[in-house]
């Protein structure tokens, strides 16, 4: 087995008052820690083609402490493509058979004005010339709007014939729409068998089967198959994080420069957790250092308190988020250097849920509609944090996926 690099670094547990956000139930937890590392990252594969994405940015919430490095994958492909405008008819004109517009950006083509009529002379007539300039189809990611298709060409005069011009109506493209079908929670494949148990802090894997393993006390593992499945156990680890997806090393770059990033997961909870626990998504950036989330579920009730209260709700993804932003300062490591403090996004799910589909570029399009800048993407990992208590989640489901 291929040495990897290792995530060693320290955690502060510190303690804060739990306010659930809207209830005015206050409930004591320990703030979470940071954790970090450098990685290596890995060679990049093409994604689909199809319509860019729409859609904003959201936010995630609160860990602190250390950091440790990771070492990273190669980029698979996936992710989705998005369609454009559907066909529209132009109406009949005189004379030649006049074409319409061209195809629509994103977008079926659109059909012009209709066949003319023959002219008087005993000769039929030629049909005119394609007229309309190029259309715009489907509106760009998946909430774009309606593109319009091109206009319908005026026909020229038939040879031979006496017949008037025709003229084709502008065809109407319908709003674009993603290719990908969200994952289907009531057809789900069972864990599978066999599998490679890793302990203590360690990563590995390639492509969006990279993993990690980080904890600052006590024991945990993660046991890794030939598929996008996982098996995430914690010990009284104190802090203890299991992660796979997507590895790009120190550099990273922004975002968008990765295309479209979704990620299917489906899975079991056992155990416990302690006072605080997260399953989802995460990550980091440089330039400027941010660690992130994406939370669709915990041990704990949802949506929990990060101790700095959400700036605003979203709805994505078939529910609704809080996202929270708060700065933080850790005593061991991160991903980002020498830098003793950095911001955190937060987005929360107020339902927890156990199967769906999470729509990770959108989550980052919200933040950046908010100010909430990301820097170069470092990773981007389906993830259980626990902060003590025994425990495990089986994901049978764990694919990180993304669309160019």
């Amino acid at each position: 087995m291929k040495s990897m690099a290792v995530d060693v670094r320290t955690k502060s547990l510190q303690a804060f008052v739990l306010t659930i956000v809207g209830l005015g139930c206050a409930t004591q937890e320990p703030l979470p820690f940071e954790e970090g590392g450098g990685a290596v990252g890995g060679s990049v594969s093409a994604g689909g083609a199809g319509g860019a994405l729409g859609g904003s940015s959201g936010t995630t919430g609160g860990r602190q402490g250390g950091g440790a490095t990771s070492t990273g994958g190669t980029v698979a492909n996936g992710g989705r493509a998005g369609r454009g405008g559907s066909q529209a008819t132009g109406g009949n004109g005189t004379g030649g058979a006049a074409s319409g517009g061209a195809s629509g950006t994103s977008g079926a083509a659109s059909v012009g004005g209709g066949s003319g009529t023959t002219g008087g002379s005993t000769t039929a007539g030629t049909g005119g010339t394609s007229g309309g300039g190029a259309g715009t189809g489907g509106g760009a990611g998946r909430f774009g709007g309606a593109g319009t298709g091109g206009a319908g060409g005026r026909g020229n005069a038939g040879a031979g014939g006496t017949g008037t011009a025709g003229s084709g109506t502008a065809g109407t493209g319908t709003a674009g729409s993603s290719s990908t079908t969200p994952l289907d929670c009531s057809n789900i494949p069972p864990m599978p068998t066999g599998g490679t148990v890793h302990s203590g802090n360690s990563q590995g894997g390639s492509n969006n089967l990279a993993w990690q393993i980080w904890s600052n006390g006590g024991s945990g593992s993660l046991t890794t198959f030939s598929t996008a499945a996982f098996v995430a156990t914690w010990n009284n680890s104190g802090d203890y994080l299991g992660r796979m997806g997507f590895e790009w090393g120190n550099s990273g770059k922004a975002f968008t420069a990765y295309g479209d990033i979704t990620a299917d997961l489906a899975f079991k909870k056992n155990g416990t957790a302690g006072q605080y626990s997260y399953v989802g998504m995460y990550g980091w950036s440089t330039n400027p250092c941010i660690e992130w989330y994406i939370v669709d579920d915990s041990y704990s009730a949802m949506p929990f308190n990060t101790g700095t209260a959400p700036s605003g709700t979203a709805d994505l993804d078939g529910g609704t988020y809080n996202l929270v932003k708060r700065n933080t300062t850790g005593t061991g490591g991160n991903r980002c250097g020498n830098v003793t403090a950095w911001d955190q996004f937060y987005s929360i799910r107020h339902t927890g849920r156990q199967c769906g589909t999470i729509s990770v570029s959108e989550h980052f399009k919200l933040w950046d509609a908010k100010g909430w800048k990301l820097g170069n993407l470092l990773e981007v990992k389906i993830l259980v944090e626990a902060a003590s208590g025994q425990g495990s989640v089986d994901f049978a489901v764990a694919n990180v996926k993304k669309t160019m």
